[in-house]
């Protein structure tokens, strides 16, 4: 009998361990680990070292170029290339700031592919809807060609993309938007998966973290670089935390 007491108890402590980790707050990437020796903002050595360092995932930016190519960078300009006024071909001549070149989304998921970190896809908001249309085309499809639906997340500050998200990707895929204008039941009536919105926009409305999970969706803030912000969102139960400092963000964790 009291050996069956105590395999309850330990049952019962392995079942609160695992409901903690669970919900404790998961560290994303922001453009991959770039602030380290060898990396680059959005280079493929970003993603990787994102990998080695476990986080939940790594956060990307992609564009598409006018000959429907899709590529990986943040800025609309980037070296004097305009990505949208550009070839694939002149995009990817540009080296970033390791010498890597500027990747292809193909390139960047044929690594990543290799690796266990989430993809966390951003499509940049592009001049007309229906070229953000054909880019969620594009990447749903190479998506699934490269067998990763279950590893990616997308992201947008775009309504238009994000509803397109939803609208392509294969139901249950986790969509989030960015511009932080949405309530969480405006939200929820698209199909989101949740708010990934400034760290701000939950500090002025800190009830949101609460009705999102009553809700049934995730919260995620970015871009978090110091610890008292990442602590007062990890005491408001946020669920994702994107940073320039992942490091930083696994070390408050564990406080």
């Amino acid at each position: 009998m009291k050996l069956k007491n105590i395999l309850s108890v330990f049952a019962l402590m392995l079942a609160s361990y695992a409901n903690i980790q669970a919900q404790q707050t998961k560290v994303i990437a922001h453009r991959g680990f770039w602030k380290t020796s060898g990396s680059a903002q959005n280079s493929i050595t970003a993603l990787v070292k994102a990998d080695s360092i476990h986080c939940y995932g790594s956060e990307f930016d992609v564009w598409i170029t006018t000959d429907g190519q899709l590529v990986v960078n943040h800025d609309e300009t980037f070296k004097g290339v305009t990505i949208q006024d550009a070839t694939a071909a002149v995009c990817t001549a540009v080296r970033l700031n390791n010498g890597e070149q500027l990747p292809t989304l193909e390139q960047y998921l044929s690594r990543g592919q290799q690796l266990t970190t989430r993809l966390i896809l951003e499509l940049k908001p592009h001049r007309t809807p229906e070229q953000e249309t054909k880019a969620i085309e594009g990447i749903v499809r190479m998506i699934k060609d490269f067998n990763l639906e279950n590893r990616v997340e997308y992201i947008s500050f775009s309504k238009h993309a994000t509803k397109e998200f939803i609208r392509l990707a294969p139901k249950g895929t986790p969509v989030y938007y960015l511009s932080g204008d949405a309530t969480p039941q405006e939200l929820k009536s698209w199909g989101c998966a949740g708010p990934d919105y400034h760290f701000s926009v939950f500090q002025k409305n800190p009830e949101w973290i609460e009705q999102c999970h009553k809700l049934g969706m995730k919260v995620n803030a970015w871009t978090v670089n110091d610890a008292k912000n990442m602590q007062w969102l990890i005491e408001h139960k946020v669920d994702f935390i994107t940073t320039n400092e992942p490091v930083l963000l696994q070390q408050e964790l564990k406080m």
